[in-house]
């Protein structure tokens, strides 16, 4: 059996400190379980990209060659989704919402599902509600399921402020069931409070 494929989708200067411990807590390699998810890039084109932080990434697919059989969609923020060649990215979300897999959104991203009307029968957050509000238009109905946390998971559907990305990788590792509770909750406390700290916890 293949291993489950989750799709990071890369735009143009995307956040890379949003994508990265996540990505590696889904890459890796459990001791004696075999490695269970298979992260992929995706992008509008195959052409290289650059984050905000310089880094280069050669997508593995573009949107239109993407696979059918992923658990799990994360859009990543970044200075892009705002552009109007980021609508093509819906092609995906609508997959990912028929499949019924687990549909992730940081920072800016999240924006673009707010104006593309996906919050408005679902607790959200995103960076700040003005933003929300003032780039979704009328197509964002919905001020009241409006939380400010740093990440909100409803059903499938987790989004995320663009400094929750610990937050927002637990919800996700959660979501997807990548780990035993205890782990996930592990990961994401040994960087939530630093090495020392967590070594407390472990006497």
């Amino acid at each position: 059996m293949s291993n489950k494929k989750v799709l990071f989708v890369l735009l143009d200067e995307y956040a890379d400190w949003e994508a990265a411990s996540l990505a590696a807590a889904l890459n890796q390699e459990p001791e004696g379980q075999g490695q269970q998810f298979d992260v992929k890039t995706v992008s509008l084109t195959k052409d290289p990209i650059k984050s905000i932080g310089g880094f280069t990434v050669l997508p593995d697919y573009e949107i239109a060659d993407a696979p059918e059989d992923f658990v799990g969609l994360i859009l990543i923020g970044g200075n892009s989704w705002r552009k109007e060649e980021s609508k093509q990215v819906m092609e995906l979300v609508t997959k990912a919402i028929e499949k019924e897999v687990v549909l992730g959104a940081i920072c800016d991203a999240t924006v673009f599902l707010g104006k593309h009307g996906l919050f408005n029968t679902i607790p959200h957050t995103s960076n700040y509600l003005d933003s929300l509000k003032k780039v979704a238009g009328e197509s964002y109905s919905n001020e009241s399921g409006y939380l400010e946390q740093q990440a909100v998971r409803s059903g499938k559907i987790i989004t995320a402020n663009g400094s929750a990305f610990l937050e927002f990788g637990k919800e996700l590792l959660e979501a997807l069931n990548a780990a035993p509770q205890e782990e996930i909750d592990e990961w994401y406390t040994f960087f939530k409070t630093g090495y020392y700290e967590f070594m407390k916890t472990k006497q």
